[in-house]
């Protein structure tokens, strides 16, 4: 069988299989010649509010490389949340991120600038990389552009709303060893690698409200991110996650 398409190569090569490694497509290509692998530092221009807009509506994605407090107090629509400080960056943009798309990043400070680059290099995403937002949130929103926030809440917030019956759905999105060893009664379960491809089947609609957890509250702010993407208006990122919800003696359940 001879397949010439790269995606459609890895799509049948991980047919029924676990998730393909992070940004598989770029590694092939560069493997196969096809696309330059970085040797030096990387680089990518730092861009004004306008330039930066306009490459948004190019379709270019804007990655939030801020933590989740940062990102939850305000961030550019449509945005995705990776913590630059994850030991997992890279391969959470990578994961997530579709395959094809220009990037650009939003950052704390210019300092982070060549660290998220580097990080990013590893597995030829820099490449990927067509610029950073001079002056980050602050340029942006002193510039009147449009910016949303994301609402942080406690495992005891949580708790309560889960207890007194509000209308709330809680979100696990850790990996599946997690969820076993111990997760919240009645959450849903998704991998936040797959919660773009698969949100349908968890059953849950974007008027609902959304409680989203993990173990620490980083992996969910990257779930919540992508929930806004699809029009979620209603979600709440979980500070602390399942380690804050097990120090606090909150009731789980095992499988």
């Amino acid at each position: 069988m001879q397949i010439d398409d790269a995606k459609a190569f890895v799509d049948y090569m991980s047919e029924g299989q676990p998730i393909h490694p992070a940004n598989i497509l770029e590694i092939v290509a560069i493997n196969q010649g096809k696309s330059p692998l970085t040797m030096g530092e990387p680089t990518a221009p730092a861009l004004g509010t306008e330039e930066f807009a306009e490459l948004m509506a190019e379709g270019h994605l804007v990655i939030d490389t801020r933590a989740p407090a940062a990102f939850g107090s305000g961030h550019i629509p449509s945005a995705y949340n990776f913590n630059l400080a994850s030991s997992e960056f890279e391969q959470r943009v990578g994961w997530v991120a579709p395959l094809d798309a220009p990037l650009l990043l939003v950052l704390d400070s210019r300092a982070s600038v060549a660290k998220a680059l580097h990080k990013l290099a590893f597995i030829g995403l820099d490449q990927r990389v067509k610029g950073y937002l001079s002056g980050g949130m602050n340029a942006w929103i002193g510039a009147g552009k449009n910016h949303q926030t994301l609402r942080q809440i406690s495992v005891h917030e949580l708790n309560h709303h889960l207890s007194n019956g509000h209308d709330m759905r809680a979100l696990d999105v850790r990996e599946p060893g997690e969820w076993d060893e111990g997760h919240i009664e009645g959450a849903s379960s998704m991998s936040f690698k797959l919660l773009d491809q698969r949100l349908d089947e968890i059953g849950i609609s974007p008027e609902e409200h959304v409680s989203v957890i993990c173990a620490a509250g980083i992996r969910s702010s990257t779930a919540c991110s992508i929930l806004l993407r699809r029009g979620f208006e209603n979600v709440n990122n979980v500070t602390g996650g399942m380690t804050a919800w097990n120090a606090a003696d909150l009731p789980k359940v095992t499988d």
